[in-house]
């Protein structure tokens, strides 16, 4: 894949932001033979200083930042950890949702037999909180918009498949019908928002989702 195909989004001297593709790892995967991934491609296209902060998941699309040194990379780290980044999402789900915007509090876990899925475990899981607000119904799937507090693996996916609406073309989490109703896993990282490191102004950052 060229990088015309990873468009950025936009860049300086300091960091890039690229609207990440489907089916593209934002790093490498642990075996030989699954290396591939979006930071290498930047690497090796144009920009072989950058440097990976957050992650997006193999089937998600949309906005991520990239750092192009180590001090610029420290500090969006720091944003992020601190939770001082904004993130907005869009998704399609299965069903209608039962009001105009509400809040999923679940603990989740990683489940090892069941690699990669991830699981809601009031037990042994970890704090997750997910905000929600209703875009438009269409149909029998509702467009919605995802504000995550909390950052863990698969968060907006297993939150939304545990109230019963599932994410549309989700091979992990969706039901039969909310698979085979979309192409691809319609979830799509929108709106960025954080501090830049070096100017200190606030960088705001929109993308539409495709679907």
């Amino acid at each position: 894949m060229p990088l015309s195909d990873i468009p950025v989004v936009y860049h300086d001297e300091h960091l890039l932001v690229v609207n990440k593709p489907t089916l593209m790892l934002s790093v490498p995967g642990r075996a030989e033979d699954n290396k591939d991934c979006l930071v290498l491609r930047l690497q090796q296209n144009g920009y072989p200083e950058a440097l990976i902060v957050h992650r997006l998941d193999w089937e998600t699309t949309g906005l991520m930042v990239l750092a192009r040194s180590s001090g610029i990379h420290s500090e969006l780290s720091r944003q992020f950890r601190e939770r001082q980044v904004s993130r907005r999402y869009q998704a399609l789900c299965w069903g209608h949702l039962p009001s105009s915007s509400g809040q999923i509090e679940l603990p989740m876990r990683y489940d090892p037999p069941n690699k990669p899925r991830q699981i809601v475990d009031w037990v042994h899981g970890k704090s997750a909180l997910t905000f929600w607000r209703l875009l438009e119904q269409n149909g029998p799937s509702s467009r919605v918009e995802l504000t995550p507090h909390t950052g863990r693996s698969h968060q907006l996916r297993v939150h939304l498949n545990s109230l019963g609406h599932p994410i549309l073309g989700d091979p992990l989490y969706a039901h039969a019908e909310a698979l085979q109703a979309a192409p691809r896993l319609c979830l799509h990282a929108t709106e960025l928002s954080f501090v830049h490191p070096h100017s200190g102004k606030l960088l705001e950052l929109h993308c539409p989702p495709e679907f």
